[in-house]
């Protein structure tokens, strides 16, 4: 059954064509949408503690085309101010109140100015770091959303499509199991999946230079994980269904508020934590997380292991429902 699958999708030249293209498309997709203006705020400064971000608090609070929110963990904290993925990074819980810049970074320096300027008695705390490119950033992401759309429709849809066109009555038939055919499916996508993400992977490396300070094998297990959890995922949907309209608006109903939640194409820090909770159900946000964890702060599975725990369980549970539920013909 996996190498009927495998062939089955090899012999689909167009949808395999579109799955090696869709990444590199979107990457310049999105060069040529961010290359106009934007009216996202110029600086942007994270605040230990829980004080309220207002100038009655500090009068720094008042700075135009900043955004100010707050930080729950200093020394990850810290760390985006050594990726430069936080401008300035300040403390108002003492007095004098304590700051984190990064000498190599202009937005930083210049608040610094304006800090000292309202607060000459402020205390600073100089770290460095090089800067994390956008397209350091955004490559995971786009892998992310290839792998998730890749992972939903390719196992979601097609099983579908197997139980409407009677394919699957046939198999019924069979000594083969429902386990059996479930697992088979699941390892063909999987393998494929991860195959065309780690080409993807290379002709990005290769072309833009991507940043990568961790292992590729944590990275490998990252994507692993993540790729099951979103291949089980679709599951839940193609367990029972045997309409391929529906099946269509409901994976479309999975995976775009995951491309808009869960960071794909921008951080999610300082947003709501309704937004960062809703972002936290979702396997992507997970993967993504772990992912850019390991190429652009070295971390080790030790330092992501609640998103790879998160994903090992989501895997569990969406395999656990969609294999109770899962039925071999229509009603």
């Amino acid at each position: 059954m996996v190498r009927a699958r495998l062939l089955e999708v090899l012999r689909d030249r167009s949808a395999l064509a579109w799955n090696l293209l869709f990444a590199p498309l979107l990457v310049i997709g999105m060069a040529v949408v961010l290359s106009g203006g934007s009216s996202r705020p110029v600086f942007n400064v994270g605040v230990l503690g829980d004080r309220p971000l207002t100038p009655a608090t500090h009068p720094f609070f008042a700075a135009e085309a900043t955004q100010f929110h707050y930080e729950s963990n200093p020394q990850s904290a810290i760390t985006k101010v050594e990726r430069h993925r936080l401008d300035l990074l300040i403390d108002p819980r003492q007095s004098p109140l304590r700051y984190w810049v990064n000498s190599e970074s202009g937005k930083g320096l210049l608040l610094q100015r304006l800090l000292r300027a309202e607060d000459a008695d402020a205390q600073v705390q100089a770290v460095g770091g090089a800067q994390t490119r956008y397209a350091d950033w955004l490559v995971p992401g786009l892998l992310g959303v290839n792998i998730m759309f890749s992972s939903l429709f390719a196992i979601g849809h097609v099983i579908v499509r197997y139980r409407k066109s009677g394919y699957l009555k046939r198999l019924n038939g069979t000594p083969l199991t429902a386990v059996e055919f479930i697992g088979a499916q699941l390892i063909a996508c999987l393998l494929l999946v991860v195959f065309i993400a780690a080409l993807i992977y290379l002709a990005c490396s290769l072309f833009l230079h991507l940043r990568m300070e961790g292992h590729y094998l944590d990275l490998l297990l990252v994507t692993v994980l993540g790729s099951m959890s979103m291949i089980t995922m679709s599951l839940l949907v193609a367990a029972r269904i045997s309409s391929e309209e529906l099946s269509g608006g409901l994976l479309n109903l999975l995976s775009w508020p995951m491309v808009i939640l869960s960071g794909v194409f921008f951080s999610l820090d300082g947003a709501p934590p309704l937004v960062q909770a809703a972002a936290n159900l979702f396997p992507l946000t997970h993967m993504l997380e772990a992912a850019r964890a390991v190429m652009l702060d070295g971390a080790g599975l030790a330092d992501i292991r609640q998103p790879l725990l998160a994903m090992a369980a989501m895997t569990a549970v969406f395999l656990a429902i969609g294999a109770y539920f899962f039925r071999w013909t229509q009603d």
